[in-house]
């Protein structure tokens, strides 16, 4: 079967797509339909169908053209030919109409969906915008408000909702039927169409009543975008054009669409989300892992810990339709965690985005436990239990005697030492790390950490299933940290060695804000907890570092200072919104330790603090490559992206050091090591090696 194919059932002219897997709008696909659309115009036809044979009807454009030189059709010209049909055309949608795939279906004269279909334009997550009529044609049907909210968050909606929005002209509800379910049914409704002597209905055609928002409505909407969306482009463009389609003909708007579209695709912002776009579908795949390897089935789970952060995985379970069984010490420590979790989903509900049937149905695959025989028969469990190395270790010498044999054992742990969890059991080859990221109901990102004797079919097992509950794994080795947190670590060091060099919390948080970092170093802490760092720290007394760089935080915690949870840390809190505000207090602490340490005051610029943070972050990334603790660049930057905060239109620390160049990176981080002495600034082999070839971090895949 061809990309495109074509038949006449029942007086339809039926255009078949077929470019598996996703359908995607490659040059084949777009020559086929139009090919298809013109051929239909004198043949016996009275009507056409366009409909996606798979799972999906067309899921966007092929990403992979967007570098290369454009070939014609291009999707507009697709567009205009459906749009001048002389027979009516009609969509069919199943699975995702997305991006391009929606423009498509904009272009015919009539949509419709099985209920279980969903639409949305999300070029905006790569850095785009619609660039075949999407914003000229979606305000015409759905409304200038609901298109702005749909185009600029790039999330789809559901085929009930596009109904109710008018983007979608009938909701089949022929989907169970056991031949063709979607092509019978919308056949017959190309029929009714037929029968009714419908008109050809050109979206282009809709005006748009020049009242239909306030006079500034788009002033106040792109302030919001900037708030929203900060250093993006493409939420701004994206207003421009919606703008333009309330003001101006459909033909002027299709311009300012495509002259934009053009912009976007051309700009570092674009680049750097389409690289993480393919690193996240890169990262789910193991250098070395045989595809024959079986993984094992996941029917249970249990987790040990009920707290904020056990409550949280447990969620992902449920939403899953997955069953948990959670255990926590005593009766009431376990309704508190439940209680936890169901506050979290009702406050979901009363944001509308969960129904409470949703809500009901999860609550029900998660029960509470004090018994570890009940855990007896779970397919995995999961320990969420206090950062201590002593507390985990007990709690899998327990798994160990009450787990079935084959059941998979993993550690919730963000830094501890995986192998020597795994050493007090007797099956240390069904021991794993799955790092779940605080709030775990929310943050996509897993680190999966693969131990000295974690087998294959657990490993696969992870894998697939962080996927199946809607994460983005990325596989680590066994380290201090793994790859995210000892990164970190590098990170937060060079903060605190510029706060005692002269640098004020709010310029540390400040620069590294309005480069894009969704909060500054210092920041995270208060948020996290400083008595987090000092404990950890307390484990280590011998340490020169704790003394030197981690006086102040530790001084904080000894003062009661733990963050926002205390109402005080770097930054003192507004109690009721925890607003921050620099503390006069915190800046004659510092000034006096530094005083203590032979430290004198000096004016640090922005650019030193975001340069020291940054190549903080890529030289320890090289490090981890070297040593095989991550598979390739790509994957930290999949990390740094879901788990840190680190804006994606900046593509991650990886990418951001290949923007820099191999040679200017090593440049910078000799003279930060000639400068200061600090062993933390010789560059490391791998940086050396990429600058006197000219490759980049992107070039090279680490197994």
């Amino acid at each position: 079967m061809s990309v495109v194919d074509y038949e006449i059932r029942n007086q339809i002219g039926i255009v078949r797509l077929n470019n598996p897997p996703v359908n995607a709008l490659s040059q084949a696909l777009r020559a086929g339909i139009l090919a298809a659309v013109e051929r239909a115009q004198t043949d016996e036809s009275r009507a056409i169908l366009i409909i996606c044979e798979g799972r999906t009807f067309v899921a966007g454009a092929d990403i992979s053209e967007f570098n290369q030189p454009p070939v014609s059709p291009m999707l507009p010209d697709v567009v205009a030919g459906i749009e001048q049909s002389q027979k009516p055309v009609i969509a069919a949608l199943h699975g995702t109409a997305l991006g391009g795939g929606l423009e498509l279906a904009l272009a015919c004269h009539y949509r419709c969906a099985l209920p279980s279909a969903k639409v949305g334009l999300p070029e905006v997550k790569l850095g785009l915008l619609p660039g075949a009529g999407g914003t000229q044609y979606l305000p015409r049907l759905a409304g200038v408000e609901a298109a702005l909210e749909l185009i600029t968050s790039g999330n789809p909606v559901s085929a009930q909702r596009a109904h109710t929005l008018g983007v979608i002209d009938a909701v089949l509800d022929d989907e169970k039927s056991p031949v063709t379910p979607l092509e019978d049914a919308a056949i017959a409704y190309a029929q009714t169409l037929l029968s009714q002597s419908a008109p050809l209905r050109r979206v282009r055609d809709i005006e748009i009543p020049p009242d239909t928002v306030s006079e500034n409505y788009f002033h106040k909407a792109r302030e919001k975008l900037a708030r929203r969306y900060r250093g993006q482009p493409a939420p701004q463009l994206i207003a421009d054009c919606i703008q333009a389609a309330v003001e101006k003909p459909v033909d002027a708007g299709l311009v300012l669409e495509r002259m934009h579209f053009e912009r976007c695709l051309h700009s570092s912002e674009s680049a750097a989300m389409r690289h993480l776009f393919f690193a996240e579908r890169q990262c789910t795949k193991v250098v070395g892992l045989a595809k024959d390897v079986t993984a094992k089935p996941v029917r249970s789970v249990g987790i040990i810990g009920g707290g904020t952060m056990g409550g949280g995985i447990a969620m992902n379970f449920a939403n899953a339709g997955i069953p948990v069984r959670m255990l926590e010490l005593n009766d009431e420590a376990m309704a508190r965690g439940l209680t936890i979790v169901q506050r979290n989903y009702a406050a979901s509900v009363k944001k509308g985005r969960l129904t409470q049937e949703s809500m009901d149905r999860a609550m029900a695959c998660i029960q509470g436990t004090t018994d570890y025989a009940e855990l007896s028969q779970v397919d995995l469990v999961i320990e969420a239990v206090f950062e201590n190395l002593e507390i985990k270790q007990q709690v899998f010498r327990k798994l160990d005697e009450v787990c079935k044999p084959g059941a998979i054992l993993a550690s919730n742990t963000s830094y501890q030492d995986l192998d020597a969890i795994a050493a007090v059991t007797r099956r240390p080859e069904d021991v794993i790390g799955l790092h779940f990221f605080s709030p775990a109901n929310v943050m996509k990102l897993l680190e999966v950490v693969r131990g000295a004797q974690t087998s294959d079919p657990v490993l696969a097992t992870a894998m697939q299933l962080a996927r199946a509950i809607g994460k983005v794994p990325v596989l680590s080795r066994v380290c201090y940290g793994f790859i995210g947190n000892r990164m970190l670590n590098q990170y937060f060091r060079q903060a605190h060695l510029c706060l005692m060099e002269g640098a004020t919390p709010t310029q540390i948080d400040g620069a590294m804000e309005s480069w894009g970092m969704a909060m500054g170093p210092l920041a995270v802490g208060d948020l996290s907890g400083l008595d987090i760092g000092y404990k950890a720290r307390q484990a280590e007394p011998d340490n020169p570092d704790h003394q030197r760089v981690y006086c102040l935080p530790d001084a904080l915690v000894e003062m009661g200072r733990l963050g926002q949870k205390t109402g005080s840390g770097y930054y003192r809190y507004d109690p009721e919104t925890r607003a921050r505000e620099e503390d006069a207090e915190v800046l004659a602490l510092a000034r006096k330790l530094a005083a203590e340490r032979g430290v004198t005051p000096r004016s640090l610029s922005d650019e030193e603090i975001r340069n020291r943070l940054l190549l903080a972050l890529v030289n320890e990334g090289a490090r981890i490559l070297e040593e095989g603790v991550a598979q390739r660049a790509s994957d930290i930057d999949v990390v740094y992206a879901n788990g840190y905060g680190f804006p994606r239109y900046r593509g991650g620390p990886m990418y951001f050091a290949d923007q820099l160049g191999g040679e200017a990176v090593l440049v910078r981080l000799r003279g930060l090591h000639a400068e200061t002495g600090d062993p933390c600034w010789k560059p490391a082999a791998l940086i050396e090696s990429l600058a006197a070839t000219g490759k980049n971090f992107t070039d090279e895949v680490m197994a």
